[in-house]
């Protein structure tokens, strides 16, 4: 599920990339809800809550902040990875290694740092000159640090020195990046949630119970205009009513992927449910919102595609695969499916859509619902 398909690709400004990030931010954050009992030592748990979401706010001010200033940090580059970038890469890792390592002073008010492995480590993941960069930009967006002069031409950490850490605007975001950090590390999954990505704030990982995936859906499509988001979400009910299952996969983009598994004879995984999908709704850097479906059974219902506006024809027909094997054209990632862009004209064929992954569901599935 890597975006590295062989091709060497530009990428896009850090600028544009800052607004994907944005509408990654989850809007809706709960005023309650139980964590985990592994993040009763941090603080209250009223606590822990307003401090997710100040680090919320922050990441709002992060994005501007990439968009304004983030081209003298990180310049495009020729890439197979187009949405690496290593200075979000390093910034990433040093707030998660500055949440989980620093120690909550009494007053919750600052993180104290006396021992950190990028700091300390002989061979730090990141080089020091890349922390001082990611120390400085932290600057821009609200932070301050005592124990180093930022000012100085080359400004030096040395073992054994405290670091102290502090966001003077809302010093209760100190919590919430302690909490979420511990999160990053100790309950990272990967492809499967967001706890490793800090930039994605995602509070559901911290909860004591699942969160529906209804409410992460809203969150990613609250950027769109209400008659996109309408539609997404009249799918994913009618789809879930019939029966299907909805996971989440966080790779370089994010998928919500529908699959029918109630005839499965043992248990799934999520990625064995993501293999077994029939459609998804994805949110991608390179191809924004788009809905894809890997139909299997269009020589089934060819009469049926027949009556379909032309265009949709003509999609499902290029059918869906490797672009340099189908078409001898550069990697576009077709093998994830048939990809149709959340645009207007998507809402002028949203019947025959239906009628379309109707057809490519179990026949005793789809006569129970005509």
């Amino acid at each position: 599920m890597s975006t590295d398909h062989g091709e060497i690709l530009m990428q896009k400004p850090i600028s544009e990339y800052a607004v994907y990030m944005r509408n990654l931010i989850p809007v809706n954050i709960p005023e309650t809800y139980a964590l985990k009992p592994m993040f009763e030592n941090v603080a209250r748990e009223e606590k822990i809550r307003d401090g997710v979401i100040a680090f919320r706010d922050f990441l709002y001010l992060f994005c501007d902040c990439l968009v304004s200033d983030g081209d003298l940090y990180a310049k495009p580059k020729k890439t197979k990875n187009p949405t690496d970038y290593t200075f979000l890469h390093n910034m990433n890792q040093l707030l998660i290694e500055i949440g989980y390592y620093g120690k909550l002073d009494e007053s919750g008010n600052s993180l104290l740092i006396t021992d950190m492995p990028l700091f300390t480590d002989q061979k730090p993941k990141i080089s020091a000159i890349k922390q001082i960069e990611c120390l400085r930009f932290l600057t821009l967006c609200g932070f301050a640090f005592s124990g180093i002069d930022l000012e100085e031409k080359k400004p030096k950490i040395s073992e054994g020195q405290v670091l102290e850490v502090l966001y003077p605007n809302n010093p209760i975001l100190l919590i919430g990046l302690k909490a979420l950090s511990i999160a990053a590390i100790e309950l990272r999954v990967r492809f499967y949630n967001n706890a490793e990505h800090i930039f994605r704030c995602d509070y559901t990982v911290l909860k004591a119970e699942d969160t529906d995936v209804l409410d992460v859906l809203k969150d990613i499509l609250h950027p769109l205009p209400e008659k996109f988001q309408k539609f997404a979400l009249e799918l994913h009910k009618r789809y879930i009513d019939m029966g299907m299952t909805c996971v989440i996969i966080n790779d370089s983009a994010v998928h919500f992927a529908y699959a029918y598994i109630k005839n499965s004879k043992r248990d799934l995984s999520i990625r064995d449910i993501y293999q077994l999908r029939i459609w998804e709704l994805a949110l991608s850097v390179e191809h924004g919102y788009c809905l894809l479906v890997r139909s299997k059974k269009t020589d089934k219902y060819a009469e049926v595609i027949a009556k379909f506006p032309l265009y949709l024809q003509e999609k499902i027909a290029q059918g869906y695969g490797c672009d340099r094997k189908l078409r001898n054209e550069p990697c576009q990632g077709g093998c994830q499916g048939i990809r149709i862009p959340l645009n207007d004209s998507i809402l002028e064929m949203k019947q025959d859509i239906e009628i379309w992954l109707d057809n490519e569901m179990p026949s005793s599935v789809r006569n129970f619902f005509e």
